[in-house]
């Protein structure tokens, strides 16, 4: 039996699932001052209906990273970086702690300037008496040669509690784009970990000693052993569980809009072919790229509890959120309560909801109805718009979706698939703005926890070879071996997979070698003195997101 938790903006939903589909379903709100009580709260639901000892997995989505960057609560960290010529870091401060040392390193990985100790020195005590605890080292070239990041990391010592490595992080180029992954990953290292180990302490507390993963940006998990070490891939997962849930619960075939409306918030994903698109350089996070793999999403503020307000004559709801509705027990008419007013639902306290609209409506001389109406009409139109633009967006670069580069590919949807709450309520008035067919899933208001329950656990892996100086590595593993005269473009394909599927196994993690997927495989020749001197070979392989084999049965059936 699988348990699947999707901590979301304002629910916190789990779900049961054995071979024949969904056990049982739970909900209950989301307390952001104490994520874990609503994690305790889903765990006793789960002692009460089930034997511990039958729950083989447990798959977690959490809104715990995302909201600590958006909310600007992540704690400070100390970067030290080199960059060496052609490139000033400076370009790319990301952070206060923010320090700039004199190595350098080339494109082969060969040490041109070495570090000085006086200067990591100098920078780490600075660090040091400002109280930073957590650091991150990033190297220019690091994943060709880790050893001027691994330095750091032992001048900096004792001082840290955590010191993220970019190599570590991703074996993919990309300076800027590893500096930021590093910084985030450090900023919510003690955060993360902290939340980790309570969820693992209340697990045991109910007797539940299975295997526990965290949802993944890119639709996949990774074992919560990982997560406690890059937690930066955990930002997203809410989205991310949005998507799956959709893909385990329904046989998608057209181009289509995917829509997850939740109280807070609306998220938004595309799929074409039936397959979800993907940012596959790595996502932004604010205004700063990162290599954290992601699928493709968007979310704006209209959900079920955004607020309705007025400006002169224009009806505006959302992005703020005042609260729960007022049928929920809220102060502030939202979104919900327009629906209620409207006679399309019946949610919560109807009572409260007419009399938060009419009292609002009456301030600017409005009748009830025509309010609530404005409101719908509102919300639809930002979703619209939304859609329209992310759309735009994708069509007007090359498309890469979870299993391949559909170059020139124009997507156009087709069909829209809804979840969330208040998705019911919402299909119709959807259906007329985008004139498209409207598809409501049957377990519509837990989709993101039946998503993160059946999500098979993926990761990934860059090998580079240099076969002048005979090395291979794979830097995310910790692999360096001498490779044999001749090594080619196919060799190094081979040993990115053993490498991979070895490792994956070694830590007990089911794989099947049909998942596998070669992400990227190129060669350059490499010139000296006019004379062909050897190759520079990189190649990326992944285990590709999807659901678990085992439960492919209940595709479609839960939709």
């Amino acid at each position: 039996m699988l348990l699947g938790i999707d901590v979301g903006g304002t629910h916190t939903d789990a779900v049961l699932i054995d071979d024949g589909g969904i056990r049982g379903s739970f909900k209950t709100p989301t307390d952001h001052a104490d994520l874990l009580s609503s994690i305790r709260a889903a765990l006793d639901w789960v002692a009460a209906e089930a034997d511990a000892f039958d729950i083989e997995r447990v798959n977690l989505s959490t809104t715990l990273t995302t909201n600590a960057i958006v909310e600007g609560t992540t704690e400070e960290v100390g970067l030290f970086v080199a960059g060496g010529p052609g490139i000033d870091p400076h370009t790319f401060q990301i952070c206060r702690h923010f320090h700039v040392l004199s190595g350098a390193t080339d494109h082969r990985g060969t040490a041109v300037r070495e570090l000085s100790r006086a200067e990591i020195e100098a920078a780490a005590k600075a660090c040091d008496a400002d109280g930073v605890r957590s650091y991150a080292a990033v190297c220019k070239f690091s994943p060709r040669n880790p050893s001027m990041e691994q330095t750091i990391a032992e001048a900096i010592g004792s001082r840290a509690d955590v010191v993220t490595l970019g190599h570590q992080l991703t074996g993919r180029l990309g300076f800027p784009r590893r500096m930021a992954t590093a910084y985030f990953n450090s900023a919510v290292w003690r955060l993360f970990n902290e939340f980790s180990f309570a969820v693992e302490l209340a697990l045991r507390e109910r007797g539940i000693r299975a295997k526990v993963n965290i949802l993944k940006a890119d639709g996949g998990t990774m074992p919560l052993a990982m997560a406690r070490r890059i937690p930066v891939e955990s930002i997203l997962s809410g989205p991310a569980a949005s998507v799956m849930g959709i893909i385990s619960m329904c046989d998608i075939a057209l181009d289509s809009l995917i829509l997850d409306v939740g109280g807070t918030t609306t998220d938004i994903a595309v799929f074409a072919g039936g397959s979800p698109i993907m940012e596959p350089g790595g996502i932004s996070i604010g205004s700063y790229p990162t290599l954290v793999r992601a699928l493709l999403t968007t979310s704006i503020g209209v959900g079920g509890d955004s607020a309705v307000s007025m400006l002169g004559e224009q009806v505006f709801v959302g992005p703020r959120r005042k609260g729960p509705c007022m049928c929920a027990g809220g102060s502030h008419p939202a979104l919900m309560d327009a629906f209620n007013v409207l006679g399309a639902s019946r949610y919560g306290d109807v009572a409260a909801s007419r009399a938060g609209m009419a009292e609002l409506a009456a301030a600017h001389s409005l009748t009830p109805e025509f309010l609530a109406q404005k409101a719908v009409d509102a919300a639809v139109a930002n979703i619209v718009a939304a859609c329209r633009e992310l759309v735009g967006q994708i069509n007007a670069r090359p498309v890469y979706t979870l299993h391949e580069l559909l170059d020139g590919r124009r997507v156009v949807p087709k069909k829209i698939y809804l979840m969330g709450g208040p998705a019911e309520v919402m299909k119709m008035p959807l259906f007329r703005a985008f004139q498209l067919s409207v598809s409501v899933p049957r377990n519509f208001s837990v989709a993101n926890a039946v998503g993160a329950a059946l999500t098979r656990t993926t990761t990934g892996a860059e090998l580079f070879a240099d076969t002048e100086k005979r090395r291979m590595h794979v830097p995310t593993l910790g692999i360096s071996k001498v490779i044999e005269p001749g090594y080619g473009l196919a060799d190094a394909e081979r040993d990115a997979r053993r490498s991979l599927l070895g490792f994956l196994r070694q830590e007990g993690i089911p794989v099947r070698e049909e998942n596998l997927m070669m992400t990227h495989a190129e060669s350059f020749n490499m010139v000296s003195d006019g004379v062909l001197s050897g190759r520079n070979i990189r190649v990326g392989c992944q285990i590709r997101p999807g659901i678990l084999h085992r439960y492919k049965a209940l595709l479609g059936r839960l939709c």
